[in-house]
């Protein structure tokens, strides 16, 4: 790996802003874009890093790192169009936010461990010029339903809303499942559609507690069931049958098969 100064790195952050310049005069395409337009791509290169990540392609995840930052400028860029803001005032807005969210580096508060820095976070954004005015203001509403169920959580532990002892959860998980269960056996669909949102929620709670990421945990169980799914699906295409074809115990067989 060749290793960049900070020279370098400047220049080559250069190059990309006048390269962008140059498109968004010259090419139709990229003319004609709007923050809009932009926004459906924009999730789905967030996604793309994501999975780059989790499969940790380190290949993949310098160009996705690339196509989200191209994103970023792009957006700037159209800002600038219209004399709203400028590259330069996103940089130098987030290093204030940086520089004030970290009093423990900039200033003179002492915060010696990530556990302590995180239980100042909430409170020092709440007192932010522009900030949240609630500790659950911060959370988008756009995110996907468990990564805001996850920082909910994570906000009102922040908070100081949090569980004394991490084990007393799973009295909360099996009291939501039992709710679940008599739901159920109810055959009300809303309700039980309220208490499967309670067992999930109490679940990931768990999974906070015990430092454990829901939603990598949900996608490498989802890769683990493609893989067992394909290999069945691939052995029975070898004796010439499809997977509708055969009785359960045989696609049981090939299932523990994948398992090994």
């Amino acid at each position: 790996m060749q290793v960049n100064t900070k020279e370098t790195k400047m220049q080559a952050f250069g190059r990309l802003l006048d390269i962008l310049d140059e498109l968004r005069e010259k090419c139709p395409w990229d003319r004609k874009q709007t923050n809009e337009s932009l926004r459906s791509n924009t999730i789905e290169e967030t996604y793309e890093l994501c999975e780059a990540i989790i499969n940790n392609e380190i290949p993949a995840i310098k160009k996705e790192l690339g196509d989200v930052l191209l994103h970023v400028i792009f957006y700037a860029k159209i800002a600038e169009e219209k004399g709203q803001f400028d590259i330069g005032d996103v940089c130098n807005a987030l290093c204030e936010k940086l520089i004030f969210r970290h009093p423990h580096v900039f200033g003179t508060e002492t915060a010696e461990t990530a556990g302590q820095v995180e239980t100042n976070w909430e409170q020092i954004k709440l007192k932010e010029k522009g900030g949240n005015k609630t500790v659950l203001e911060g959370v988008p509403s756009s995110l996907p339903s468990m990564v805001k169920a996850h920082r909910i959580q994570d906000k009102a532990r922040n908070a100081g809303f949090d569980w004394e002892k991490k084990e007393d959860v799973w009295d909360k998980v099996q009291e939501e499942f039992l709710e679940l269960k008599a739901e159920i056996d109810g055959m009300n669909k809303d309700r039980m559609e309220n208490e499967f949102g309670d067992v999930f929620f109490s679940l990931i709670n768990a999974a906070r507690l015990y430092k454990i990421d829901p939603d990598n945990a949900l996608e490498r169980t989802n890769q683990k069931f493609i893989y067992r799914f394909n290999y069945m699906e691939r052995k029975a295409n070898e004796q010439g049958r499809s997977l509708k074809e055969m009785k359960l115990p045989e696609m049981e067989a090939l299932w523990q098969e994948a398992k090994k």
